[in-house]
């Protein structure tokens, strides 16, 4: 029976591989319940375990490697086509020998070219729009409003609501500031701003963050 699931199995494992990476990757970027987590987890146990059956090709990490680094190149280096190209190839020649056979590639070749050239598109777009979701969160980070000057939309006395930064905020101010009043955030805390009155001459110090 193993005889003649031989040919088949290196092929199994390698499918099995590549499902338990991609949800590992979906399990790192959408954090549930748990299930893409458990399941990832099984898929790559399983891989792991095949290899008590087939030997794993320790040769095969070079092109691997390489696949990787290219890979990373893309992100960062002009030209990603040609870069990602290059990380498709080399992972695919890593996956064709990531078992060892007793004549040539163990895993299909097609299988290996189709199941690289979609892993590497899946993980180029899902690492670039990760990045694109962190500069967006940069350049919305509420702790840059601290320091920022607006205008006062409702009095404050002592609550009241501001416009700053492209928002409306509430804020709070030691002293009574009618509408249309400028004031400077010097803390925010929480979804308040405590804001002083801002005249455009006077420097007004910001209090240091509280902790």
């Amino acid at each position: 029976m193993i005889d003649t699931l031989d040919p088949v199995l290196p092929n199994i494992l390698y499918v099995v591989l590549v499902v338990g990476l991609w949800l590992a990757a979906l399990a790192a970027v959408t954090p549930g319940t748990g299930v893409l987590e458990l399941t990832a987890l099984t898929a790559l146990g399983i891989a792991a375990a095949g290899t008590l059956v087939l030997p794993f090709n320790l040769w095969a990490l070079i092109p691997l490697v390489a696949g990787a680094v290219f890979f990373l190149l893309s992100l960062w280096r002009r030209e990603e086509a040609v870069w990602l190209a290059l990380a498709a190839a080399a992972l695919s020649v890593g996956s064709a020998y990531l078992y060892q056979g007793e004549a040539g590639p163990a895993v299909h070749p097609l299988l290996a070219g189709v199941a690289s050239l979609a892993t590497v598109g899946f993980f180029w777009i899902a690492v670039r729009r990760s990045l694109g979701a962190h500069r967006v969160r940069r350049s919305h980070d509420p702790q840059a409003v601290i320091g920022q000057v607006g205008e006062v939309r409702t009095p404050l006395d002592p609550t009241g609501s501001v416009y700053v930064a492209g928002e409306m905020w509430t804020a709070r101010s030691p002293q009574p500031v009618a509408v249309g009043g400028r004031v400077r955030v010097e803390h925010r805390d929480g979804l308040i701003l405590d804001v002083v009155p801002w005249n455009g001459s006077e420097s007004v110090p910001v209090r240091e963050e509280k902790a």
